[in-house]
């Protein structure tokens, strides 16, 4: 539309002026890399696993130590995907680096941000590829152990992935990291969130710029604080700002 290419200009010139980027991604961004998203229609929160329980419980601390066996068939089978690729997105920002500081802040736990090779991201909820023994604290990588029962230690403890969980607190430092680039930044672009996860969701809150750009497909929490909403699909955005 019309609308949109106004605002993609705009944009455009946005990420031309500015030196510090700041670009703060949710499940949206993932999906074109084909992982569900969790809250939308058709992702996973909206099928009951087996029927019974709900997702949310699944993915709890309380749930990993009492059902470590469901909460690893539920994992396995919906939260890893090890053959993602990163999309046209994540590579749009990593080509960026060239001529920017670009920071990546996500929600995601799949490490395509990294895998595209942006250099400075913090992942907020932690990374399916990163895991460790309950027990001694042994570092396993996602390709140590097969992806079909409970993975354990050699020392018999549970490996349990550095992916934070409900009832689970995020890192503090990096909650700091995030708070200090967000603050400090020229442009911050929220991407594929819908801003309803706290403590997260309030990170925006300490930008102190006028360059605030919300992309998503649907309406957000944050879109009244936003210097400029774009509601449409990530890539259909991405394939614009190259032309």
């Amino acid at each position: 539309t019309m609308l949109t290419m106004n605002n993609i200009n705009i944009l455009n010139e946005w990420i031309k002026n500015s030196n510090n980027i700041v670009v703060f991604t949710g499940a949206g961004m993932s999906v074109p890399s084909k992982i569900p998203d969790f809250r939308s229609s058709n992702g996973i929160y909206s099928e009951k696993f087996n029927k019974i329980l709900n997702p949310e419980t699944i993915i709890s601390h309380t749930f990993f130590t009492r059902y470590p066996s469901i909460f690893y068939e539920f994992y396995f089978k919906k939260m890893v995907y090890e053959d993602a690729k990163p999309n046209k997105a994540h590579l749009y920002f990593s080509k960026l680096q060239d001529s920017k500081n670009i920071s990546v802040i996500t929600q995601n736990i799949d490490g395509l941000d990294k895998k595209a090779g942006i250099k400075d991201v913090i992942e907020l909820h932690g990374t399916i590829w990163d895991n460790h023994c309950t027990l001694c604290h042994k570092y396993y990588h996602l390709n140590d152990f097969t992806h079909d029962s409970i993975p354990y230690c050699e020392c018999g403890g549970i490996i349990k992935p550095d992916v934070v969980l409900y009832e689970e607190n995020l890192n503090n430092d990096d909650i700091m990291s995030a708070i200090k680039l967000i603050s400090k930044c020229d442009l911050l672009i929220v991407i594929g969130t819908s801003l309803v996860v706290y403590p997260a969701a309030s990170f925006i809150n300490y930008y102190k710029g006028n360059k605030l750009v919300i992309i998503n497909k649907t309406k957000t929490n944050g879109d009244n604080l936003a210097n400029l909403v774009i509601n449409d699909d990530i890539i259909n955005v991405i394939n614009e700002l190259s032309k």
